[in-house]
C-alpha cells in the first residue's frame, strides 16, 4: 500500500471527529457493526473499496481525500498518466489503482485492478450502482450472485452491484478496467 493510502484510517477518524460523529453513528449510519467499523478505523482491518465509497458519502466528502487527504482539483479534464493512478491495496492480491482521482464530483469510478490467483480471493462484495469489467491481460474469473464468468482479455461483463460479486485470477495474474457507477 502506497504512503498516501497508509493514512486512510486516520484521514476517516480525522473528518468523523471533525463532524462531531461519534464512532458508534458512524457504523449505524453506514450499517456496519460496530466492532467491523472500529476496525476500519484502527487500521487493524482492511477496508473494502465499497465502503470507502459509503463513507466517504456519510462524512460529506470525494474518496479521493480519504486516499490522498487532498481536494479533487480538475472540473474540465483530470489526466492521469500510466503507473501513476492512486494505489491502494484493499485485500490480499487485489490491487485498485484509481484513474480520475482528481476529477471533481465523479459520477463513476474507474479503477485499475491487478488480481494474483497465488493470493486467496477476497469475499463477495455488494454496493450500490453497476459495475462494468473489461479485461486487459490474464483471465479473471467474475462471480455476480450464483453466476460465473470467466473472462480473457477484450471481453466485458456489466452488472448490478448490488447483487454479490468478486473477481479473482485464474493462473497467475489478470489485469482489468472497472468502472464503478455508485
Amino acid at each position: 500500500m502506497n504512503e498516501k493510502a497508509a493514512h486512510v484510517p486516520e484521514r476517516i477518524k480525522e473528518l468523523r471527529e471533525i463532524l462531531d460523529i461519534s464512532a458508534l453513528d458512524m457504523a449505524k449510519d453506514i450499517d456496519i457493526p460496530y466492532e467491523t467499523y472500529n476496525k476500519y478505523e484502527t487500521g487493524d482491518l482492511d477496508i473494502p473499496i465499497s465502503v470507502l465509497y459509503t463513507i466517504a458519502t456519510r462524512l460529506g466528502t470525494d474518496v479521493t481525500v480519504l486516499l490522498t487527504g487532498e481536494e479533487a482539483r480538475m472540473d474540465s479534464a483530470a489526466v492521469c498518466r500510466k503507473g501513476k493512478g492512486v494505489m491502494i491495496e484493499r485485500f490480499p492480491g487485489y490491487e485498485f489503482s484509481s484513474l480520475a482521482y482528481n476529477f471533481k464530483h465523479r459520477t463513476i469510478e474507474p479503477l485499475l485492478v491487478k488480481l494474483d490467483s497465488s493470493k486467496p480471493p477476497a469475499a463477495l462484495v455488494s454496493h450500490s450502482g453497476q459495475e462494468f469489467n473489461f479485461v486487459i491481460d490474464g483471465q479473471v474469473k467474475i462471480v455476480v450472485a450464483k453466476s460465473e464468468h470467466i473472462l480473457s482479455p477484450g471481453d466485458t461483463i456489466y452488472f448490478d452491484a448490488r447483487l454479490p460479486h468478486g473477481q479473482s485470477a485464474v493462473n497467475g495474474t489478470a489485469q482489468f478496467l472497472t468502472i464503478i457507477q455508485e
